[in-house]
C-alpha cells in the first residue's frame, strides 16, 4: 500500500474471534527521533526495531539530505553517522516528508538555528496542514520562512545565523510545536525555555536526556516549564525502539468489540504520556492486562493481553487528551459498541490533524448508522450495545488512521464496512492488514 499513489478500496466484514499474538511494529515517535538525534549526534546511533513505515522512511531520506549517513541494515536495523549539532549541510533538492507531520515539523525545528536554506513538501494531505504554529516559535529564534497562504506547504525556510535563545509559552497541547522548539534550541547559545500548559508525550525530552543534552522539567504555576541548555555534544547511542501504542491501539480495540476474542501484544510502548486510550478503555470495562511491566531504553513497556469485552460509554477527561490524542477515532469507532454515550472533549487538536478527524469520524460513524453529536471540540458517540449496523463507506481523506478505525470496526458489524482509500496506511502500519488477517480478521 502506498500512501502517495492511486486509491485503494478496502473492505472489513464479520467473521469468527481473533486470536493470536499481534507482532507491532515499533513506535512512530520514537522512530523519527532516534533518526533525527543521531543525526545530530557525534559517532554511529544504532537502531534496533525501527518502524519502516513511508513516513519513518521519508525523515531517514531527510537526514541523509541534511549530511548524515544514514544505512539500513536489516529489517528495522538502521545505523545512522551523524554530523553534531550545528553539523547540517545545505540540502540540495527539496525535502518530500510525504504524509509526516511530525517529520517535517520536527525536522524544520532540527534546521531552523543552522545557517542554511531548505524547502519542505509533502502529499496533498501534509500541504493542507498548518505550519504557522511551528513557524512562528522558529521566527523568534531568526529563521525566516516563506510558504503558501496561511504557512501551508510548500514552504522555504532560512535557518537562523546567530540564533538567539527563547522563552516561548506553547498556545496549543502539541508535541510537535514542543519539539520543533527544543530541537531548534540544540543549537542556539544559553538557554531555551519551553512551558507547555499541559502535558504532551515527553519522548523528545527522554532522548535528548539520553543522547547527552542538559534538560530539565518542572512543574510551574505556568504549566511544565522545560529547560534546554544549547549547544551540547549529543553523543551517539544504541536504540531499541519499542512497539507502537498508537498502532497497537487497532488490534486492541478491534479484540474488544469482535465476541469470543482472545490477543496477545508484546513489548508495548507505556509512556505515561502515550497511555491514554488504555486507561480509557479500562474504565469502560475493557479486559486488558498488563503482563511482565519493565523498562527499556528509558521507555516503560509491556506485554498486552486482550479479550473482548462489554463496555460501557463514559465521559473522558478532558486533561487525558494529549495522551491520546491520535487515538480519539479509533476509540470513537469502538464507542459505538459500547452502552450509553462516550463523551469526548477537549479534542480540537483533532481538526488540525491529517484531515479534521472530528468530522470525518462523525460522517463515517453516521454512514454506518450511529448516532453522533459534534462541536468544534467535543464528539459524542451513542453507543448501540454492541448492535451496529454498518453497510456504509467511510471517506478517509488520506488520513491512514481513519481507515485503519473504520476497517477496525466492520469486523463487528451487521454490515460490511468500506472505505474509500485505504493507501495511507502505508504511512504508518505497513503491514496492518497482513498483521489483521493473521488473527483472524477478514479484510479485504
Amino acid at each position: 500500500m502506498s500512501g502517495h499513489g492511486t486509491p485503494i478500496p478496502m473492505q472489513s466484514r464479520a467473521g469468527g474471534p481473533l486470536s493470536g499474538t499481534a507482532e507491532i511494529p515499533g513506535d512512530k515517535s520514537v522512530s523519527h527521533r532516534s533518526l533525527i538525534l543521531g543525526a545530530l549526534s557525534v559517532g554511529q546511533t544504532n537502531i534496533r526495531g525501527l518502524l519502516e513505515g513511508e513516513d519513518i522512511l521519508d525523515t531517514a531520506k531527510a537526514m541523509a539530505s541534511f549530511g548524515a549517513d544514514v544505512e539500513r541494515i536489516g529489517y528495522g536495523e538502521w545505523t545512522v553517522n551523524g554530523v553534531g549539532v550545528g553539523g547540517f549541510a545545505e540540502p540540495e533538492d527539496v525535502i518530500d516528508c510525504g504524509n509526516a507531520g511530525t517529520g517535517v515539523r520536527l525536522i524544520m525545528g532540527a534546521m531552523s538555528t543552522s545557517p542554511i536554506t531548505a524547502t519542505f513538501t509533502g502529499d496533498a494531505s501534509l500541504r493542507s496542514r498548518p505550519m504557522g504554529r511551528i513557524t512562528d516559535p522558529l521566527a523568534l529564534f531568526g529563521a525566516q520562512s516563506v510558504g503558501r497562504d496561511k504557512g501551508m506547504l510548500p514552504l522555504t525556510m532560512v535557518g537562523a545565523r546567530d540564533p538567539l535563545p527563547v522563552r516561548y509559552t506553547s498556545p496549543h497541547p502539541s508535541a510537535q510545536i514542543k519539539s520543533a522548539v527544543l530541537l531548534a534550541g540544540l543549537n542556539t547559545p544559553g538557554k531555551t525555555v519551553l512551558i507547555e500548559k499541559e502535558k504532551t508525550r515527553d519522548h523528545t525530552e527522554r532522548m535528548l536526556r539520553g543522547f547527552g543534552a542538559e534538560i530539565e522539567t518542572v512543574e510551574t504555576d505556568e504549566g511544565f516549564e522545560i529547560t534546554l541548555t544549547g549547544q551540547p555534544e549529543l553523543k551517539a547511542q544504541d536504540i531499541a525502539v519499542p512497539r507502537d501504542p498508537s498502532s497497537a491501539a487497532f488490534p486492541v480495540c478491534a479484540a474488544l468489540i469482535v465476541e469470543g476474542s482472545e490477543i496477545v501484544l508484546p513489548n508495548i510502548g507505556l509512556n505515561p504520556t502515550r497511555a491514554g486510550l488504555f486507561t480509557t478503555l479500562v474504565e469502560m470495562g475493557a479486559d486488558i492486562t498488563f503482563e511482565n511491566e519493565r523498562e527499556e531504553g528509558g521507555e516503560p513497556v509491556a506485554d498486552l493481553r486482550v479479550k473482548a469485552s462489554k463496555l460501557k460509554g463514559i465521559e473522558v477527561p478532558e486533561d487525558r487528551a494529549p495522551s491520546m490524542i491520535d487515538e480519539y477515532p479509533i476509540l470513537s469507532a469502538v464507542a459505538a459498541f459500547a452502552t450509553g454515550k462516550t463523551v469526548m472533549r477537549g479534542v480540537k487538536e483533532l481538526r488540525v490533524k491529517e484531515c479534521d478527524r472530528i468530522d470525518a469520524m462523525a460522517r463515517g460513524l453516521e454512514a454506518q448508522g450511529v448516532q453522533i453529536e459534534e462541536g468544534e471540540d467535543f464528539l459524542i458517540v451513542h453507543g448501540q450495545s454492541g448492535d451496529v449496523k454498518g453497510g456504509g463507506t467511510a471517506k478517509t481523506f488520506i488520513d491512514h488512521r481513519i481507515a485503519m478505525s473504520f476497517l477496525c470496526m466492520g469486523l463487528a458489524t451487521k454490515e460490511p464496512v468500506s472505505v474509500d482509500d485505504g493507501a495511507a496506511i502505508a504511512t504508518s502500519f505497513p503491514i496492518f492488514q497482513d498483521l489483521m488477517k493473521g488473527l483472524g480478521a477478514d479484510i479485504s
